[in-house]
C-alpha cells in the first residue's frame, strides 16, 4: 500500500491505496472518506500536488499511484458564461404550474398562457419531451384548458415548490443525453426560481423563457429574473428558443415553427415598469 493524503474542502485525511491505483480507486477512496459530505449531483476533478510547481495540478491522464502523494477533490463551479447552445436531442421542456386558480392573480397571465402554448406546440413539432407539474391541483385546479398537454412525457401533481421531484429525476434519467432544460410557468420568484437553482446544481443548463414566466408582483418577477441571470441561468424569449432549436432555414420543421411565431407576440409586461 502507498500512503496518500486525501484532501476535500477544509479536510485532509491520511490513508493508503494499493500500489498502481488509478483514478477510479482514488474516487472510491474519496467516497469512503467523505461520502456523507459529497454532493453526488456535482461534477468534480481530482488534482495532484506537484512538488515541482508547489501547487495542485489536474490529475494527469493515466496517472497511477506509485509513491507517497497528496490529492484533492475539487467541485467544479457553475460557469459564469454559458454558451447556451440548444439542440432538440438534448433538450427537455419544463412547464410549471400553469393552473386555473392563478389566472386572476398572475400578471399578464393570458399572455403567458399564449406563449406557453406556442412553446408546447414547438416541442411537439420538434419531438422534444415535455414535463408538466401542477401545484396542489386539488386546491388550485388543473392546467388551464388553453394549454394542450397532448404528448407530454409526464404530468405530475406536487406540493414542493421546485419541479425537481423523484419522478421528474427518474423521467430525465430515461432520456439519453439531456443537457438543457427550457423552463417556463409560474411563479417566477418561487417555483421557477427554485426549480432552476436545483437543476443547475445537478449540472444541467437552464433556459428560462421570460415571456412565458410571471408572478403576482412585477417586482418579484423582475428581481427573480435578474438574480437567476447572475447565477449563470440563461434568461431568454420564446422566439429565440424556437429559432435556436431549428437553427437552419432548411430544417424540415422550419416553416411550421415560423408559422407559430408569425403571430404578433404578446406584450407579457417585460418592458413595463415595476
Amino acid at each position: 500500500a502507498v500512503p496518500v493524503l486525501f484532501c476535500f474542502s477544509v479536510f485532509a485525511r491520511p490513508s493508503s491505496v494499493p500500489h498502481g491505483a488509478g483514478y477510479e480507486l482514488l474516487i472510491q477512496k474519496f467516497l469512503s472518506l467523505y461520502g456523507d459530505q459529497i454532493d453526488m449531483h456535482r461534477k468534480f476533478v481530482v488534482q495532484l500536488f506537484a512538488e515541482e510547481w508547489s501547487q495542485y495540478i489536474d490529475l494527469p491522464k493515466g496517472f497511477l499511484v506509485n509513491e507517497r502523494c497528496k490529492v484533492r477533490l475539487v467541485p467544479l463551479q457553475i460557469q459564469i458564461t454559458t454558451l447556451g447552445n440548444l439542440t432538440p436531442s438534448s433538450t427537455v421542456f419544463f412547464c410549471c404550474d400553469m393552473q386555473e386558480r392563478f389566472r386572476p392573480a398572475i400578471k399578464y397571465f393570458g399572455d403567458i398562457i399564449s406563449v406557453g402554448q406556442r412553446l408546447l406546440q414547438g416541442a411537439r413539432l420538434l419531438g422534444i419531451p415535455v414535463i408538466v407539474t401542477e401545484q396542489y391541483p386539488k386546491g388550485l385546479g388543473s392546467t388551464v384548458q388553453e394549454i394542450d398537454l397532448t404528448g407530454a412525457k409526464l404530468v405530475l401533481p406536487k406540493t414542493k415548490f421546485s419541479m425537481v421531484l423523484p419522478e421528474v429525476e427518474a423521467a430525465l434519467a430515461e432520456i439519453p443525453g439531456v443537457r438543457s432544460i427550457v423552463l417556463f410557468g409560474v411563479e417566477t420568484h418561487v417555483c421557477i426560481q427554485q426549480t432552476a437553482l436545483e437543476l443547475i446544481g445537478r449540472g444541467l443548463e437552464v433556459h428560462i423563457v421570460a415571456d412565458a414566466t410571471s408572478s403576482r408582483s412585477m417586482m418579484d418577477r423582475m428581481f427573480a429574473l435578474e438574480r437567476l441571470a447572475r447565477t449563470g441561468i440563461i434568461v431568454t424569449t420564446s422566439e429565440a428558443i424556437l429559432l435556436q432549436l431549428v437553427a437552419d432555414k432548411e430544417h424540415p420543421k422550419f416553416k411550421e415553427i415560423q408559422n407559430l411565431i408569425k403571430a404578433s407576440a404578446p406584450e407579457s409586461g417585460l418592458l413595463s415598469k415595476v
